[in-house]
Parts: C-alpha cells; sequence; structure tokens
C-alpha cells in the first residue's frame, strides 16, 4: 500500500511539474513560429492542459484498464467545472468578454449530449470512438480558421500579455516540450501502476479511481492555470483553459481510449456520472453565456459556491458507495 501511495503522490508531483513546463515550451514555441495569439489560447493551452489526461488515459487503455481512461476523463470534466472553475470564482469572480468562449459553451454542452447518446446503448464501441475523433478534427479545423481570421479579442489580448511576461528563447522552449512530453508519459505510468494498485487492494473499481483520485491529480494543471489567471485579471484565459481541455477530454482523450480498446460501460457512468457532468456542463453554460445582460458573461461568488458544493457532494457520494 505505502509503495502504490507513493507512486500516485510522486506520480502526481512531476505530472503537474512537467504539464506546465510542457505548457510553457508549446505556447513559445508556437509564438516562435508566428502562430497568431488567439489561436494558441485556443488550441496550444486547451492541448497542454489535457495532455495529462490524454498520458494517463492512453496508458491505462493500452493496460487493459479502460474504466480507468474513462473515469479519468468524465472525472476530469466534472473537476474542472465544479472544483476548478468553483474555487476559482470563489477567489476572483470569472467575467466572459471572449466572443469566442461564449460560441465554444455550446458546442461543449453539443459534445456532451453526443458522449450520453453514444454510452446508451452500455458500450463505447470502434465506431463510437472513431466517430470522436472525427469530431476533434472538425473542431480542430473550426479553431484554425476562427485563430487566423479572428484579428483581435479578450482572450488573444490575454495571452499576448502572458506571451510577454514568459518570453524565453527557442532553444529554451524546444527544451521544456521534449522534457515535459518524457516526463508526463513517465510520471503518468507511475500514477496508473499506482491508482490500479490502490484500487486492487481497497477492493474499488478502477472507475471510481479514476473518477477520483487520478481526476483530481490530471485536473490540478487546469486549476493552477485558472487560479493564477483570475488572479491577474485574465478570466478568459481561466475560463477558455477550462473550455478547452473539457472539449479535448470528451473528445480525444475518451475517443483514443476507446480506438485501442473498445470497451463495455459500467451502468453507473450513464446513470450518475453522466448526468452529473451535464448539469455542471448546462450550468456553466448559463452562468457564463450571459443571459442576464449583454456584452459578458460572469460566473460570480455565489454560483462558484454552488458548484464546488456539488463537486463536494458528488465526491462524498463516490467515497461512501465505494465501500
Amino acid at each position: 500500500m505505502l509503495l502504490f501511495s507513493l507512486a500516485i503522490i510522486c506520480g502526481l508531483a512531476i505530472l503537474m511539474w512537467s504539464a506546465e513546463k510542457f505548457i510553457e515550451g508549446s505556447a513559445a514555441l508556437a509564438d516562435h513560429f508566428g502562430m497568431p495569439s488567439l489561436l494558441i489560447g485556443m488550441l496550444v493551452v486547451g492541448f497542454g492542459t489535457s495532455a495529462p489526461e490524454i498520458a494517463v488515459s492512453v496508458l491505462a487503455s493500452l493496460e487493459g484498464n479502460p474504466d480507468l481512461a474513462l473515469g479519468n476523463a468524465y472525472g476530469s470534466n466534472i473537476t474542472n467545472i465544479a472544483l476548478v472553475l468553483g474555487l476559482t470564482a470563489l477567489i476572483s469572480p470569472i467575467v466572459v468578454e471572449s466572443g469566442i468562449l461564449r460560441k465554444e459553451l455550446p458546442i461543449l454542452a453539443a459534445i456532451a449530449a453526443v458522449s450520453a447518446l453514444q454510452l446508451s446503448d452500455g458500450e463505447l464501441s470502434m465506431i463510437d470512438a472513431l466517430l470522436l475523433l472525427a469530431l476533434f478534427c472538425c473542431m480542430l479545423g473550426w479553431t484554425f480558421v476562427v485563430g487566423l481570421r479572428k484579428k483581435r479579442d479578450a482572450l488573444s489580448e490575454e495571452i499576448e500579455q502572458d506571451l510577454q511576461e514568459r518570453c524565453m528563447p527557442l532553444r529554451k522552449s524546444l527544451l521544456l516540450v521534449g522534457s515535459g512530453l518524457v516526463l508526463l508519459i513517465a510520471s503518468s505510468r507511475m500514477l496508473v501502476w499506482g491508482a490500479v494498485g490502490i484500487a486492487d487492494m481497497l477492493g474499488v473499481s478502477n472507475l471510481v479511481i479514476g473518477l477520483t483520485v487520478v481526476a483530481i491529480g490530471t485536473s490540478l494543471p487546469e486549476l493552477v492555470t485558472s487560479i493564477i489567471a483570475a488572479r491577474k485579471g485574465q478570466h478568459d484565459i481561466a475560463l477558455g483553459n477550462v473550455l478547452g481541455s473539457n472539449m479535448f477530454n470528451l473528445l480525444i482523450v475518451v475517443g483514443v481510449a476507446g480506438v485501442i480498446h473498445p470497451f463495455p460501460v459500467n451502468p453507473e457512468v450513464f446513470t450518475r456520472d453522466l448526468p452529473v457532468m451535464g448539469l455542471l456542463t448546462i450550468s456553466l453554460f448559463l452562468f457564463g453565456f450571459g443571459f442576464r445582460g449583454p456584452g459578458t458573461g460572469r460566473i460570480n461568488r455565489l454560483e462558484g459556491a454552488v458548484l464546488l458544493s456539488v463537486y463536494i457532494a458528488y465526491l462524498s457520494y463516490l467515497v461512501v458507495t465505494a465501500f
């Protein structure tokens, strides 16, 4: 038990550090090659913050633990909205000014609906997984078109400010990308091994471990990024970080896991986890879209407290019913 616990703790610590360096290096590298700042914010940062989930889920699927991979993806989405944005809004209310983010909110809700429809038959088939990857490619194409066409936006201005603060030479950015990727893979292997070992010893399902320990751990980069961005007044980065990560999780993380190992889905995913994820996604859409006034949306402290309370209740339910 001690060895498995140390593997989880060390794996999460290295995972969090390597993900941060991977994001910094990737964003700086994209900037060196002239990628528009809006595209860096929508694509590079979103992919970078999902890198831990992707690495963990791929390794879990390759080792025959698809429940861990699925729990990691859906659990991370629940954690990102309820814990990350809830805690961030409590610290500093999130104002949504970017028109791009307000377009991404309904897209995320639609992707969540597709995910629920796919799992309604009790399995994630190869066709389901390929459809998710096809949708990811479509989203990638839309991101490139919008990122290249859009001249100025609140999100692009915040990304430009962040890039200026973290300016680095090309050699250093390449080093951070390479070392960050290697450490991501190594730490993910440690985390999966420790998580599966703990689950076996405690008699808890891999799904629950994925929804809790692994999901919280792989969402730490989003938590740190969003809190720092919100405290600096970069609210669109704080929200865009979560939206991009959640779309990546639903499409590429679940899609790749399903292609590697199509699998039957635990009924509890459809009756418990998907409804919670769907409710939180709809809540985020209602809070952030800006129905209460023209121009902007806002996630205030009260709404942040509601999101955080939902997460505590959900986590408590998982823990109580797991034993």
